[in-house]
């Protein structure tokens, strides 16, 4: 559910998915930490950028989430924002969790790509 200056600021282009995330709470899907920027032209009507937002679905659509978030551990991520039929929609896919293995082959991959790095800036050819 969005104002109109919320839209109208979307149809810009400034918005950031980078931070958001969904979940279900009292039957209903929030979305969290989606960035709208302010609407410039809108003054007092601008609501808060980082406020939560009710997401519009069908009931049969809340319970398969809500089964797949409370059952199997997944988590909802939004992965984009447009526009259909004048509507704005968001896109929200289940994604797991990494496991603490995987993290720990990350940061040693990171680690091993930053010397390289290193190496190669104190060289000259």
């Amino acid at each position: 559910m969005l104002t109109g200056t919320e839209v109208k600021s979307l149809r810009d282009r400034k918005a950031s998915l980078t931070e958001a995330y969904a979940h279900v709470r009292r039957g209903e899907v929030w979305l969290e930490g989606l960035t709208i920027s302010p609407y410039q032209p809108g003054s007092y009507n601008n609501p808060p950028p980082a406020r939560s937002r009710k997401l519009l679905l069908h009931k049969h659509e809340i319970r398969k989430l809500i089964g797949a978030t409370a059952q199997q551990g997944l988590t909802l991520i939004p992965l984009e924002l447009y526009f259909k039929d004048g509507l704005a929609k968001v896109a929200i896919a289940l994604g797991r969790a990494k496991k603490l293995h995987d993290k720990r082959e990350d940061l040693r991959r990171r680690a091993a790509e930053r010397e390289l790095a290193r190496a190669f800036r104190g060289k000259r050819p």
